[in-house]
């Protein structure tokens, strides 16, 4: 019976893939920037083994309007390779820090032609099955006058909304209080016509005087 307990699991862990050999990687999902500007691409992963001293991370280029990719960095043996004939030459740097599984990059003096998708691609052995994951980038001369006009109208919106519910409030209370005011106005009144009308109602009798004899 054991014998058999331990052919089972054998075949078992035969077929069933180890969760130990998957690795999830993240990104953003779109960044925006203005000309000239700097921006951080970031890149991180999840393993479920301690962080191995033989990660890797590789970045590829997609540009818009383009099918084909380029590699532009690539991170292994502790060493951070950068394409140095690529539209990135001179304008890409490593930021990340390996040993917390960041492989971000920075790219420097964004020019109008850097529009297009970023690849990441993490492996950290034994655990290298995992799909990369990418980030639209879009450079911009100026913000786009859309967002700020959206931007622009929750703003105002919230404000409103702020505003109203303040001037409801003190409403409320002016109404409750004025209500109170009356009531109480009201009630005073009518004890006051009450004891006025019982003082009417109440008269001394008449003095009756007799002759004497």
């Amino acid at each position: 019976m054991l014998t058999f307990l331990a052919l089972a699991s054998v075949v078992l862990l035969g077929i069933v893939p180890e969760q130990s050999q998957a690795i999830v990687i993240y990104t953003g999902w779109e960044r925006h920037a203005l000309v000239g500007s700097d921006i951080r691409l970031s890149c991180s992963f999840f393993s479920w083994r301690w962080t191995s001293e033989d990660v890797t991370f590789s970045w590829t280029y997609r540009p818009d309007g383009s099918r084909d990719s380029i590699s532009i960095f690539h991170y292994t043996g502790g060493a951070a390779y950068v394409d140095n004939k690529g539209p990135f030459r001179d304008r890409l740097e490593f930021v990340g820090n390996p040993s917390r599984r960041d492989g971000s990059i920075l790219i420097k003096n964004l020019e109008f032609s850097d529009n297009g998708t970023f690849t990441c691609d993490a492996k950290n052995p034994p655990d290298i099955v995992g799909r990369p994951s990418s980030v639209r980038l879009l450079v911009f001369e100026k913000v786009p006058i859309q967002a700020g006009v959206i931007t622009g109208a929750i703003i105002g919106v919230v404000l409103g909304l702020l505003v109203l519910i303040v001037v409801i409030y003190y409403l409320m209370r002016f109404l409750v209080a004025r209500r109170v005011f009356s009531l109480s106005v009201s009630k005073h009144g009518k004890k006051k016509k009450e004891g006025s009308q019982q003082r009417q109602l109440w008269t001394p009798p008449p003095l009756t005087c007799y002759p004497l004899p």
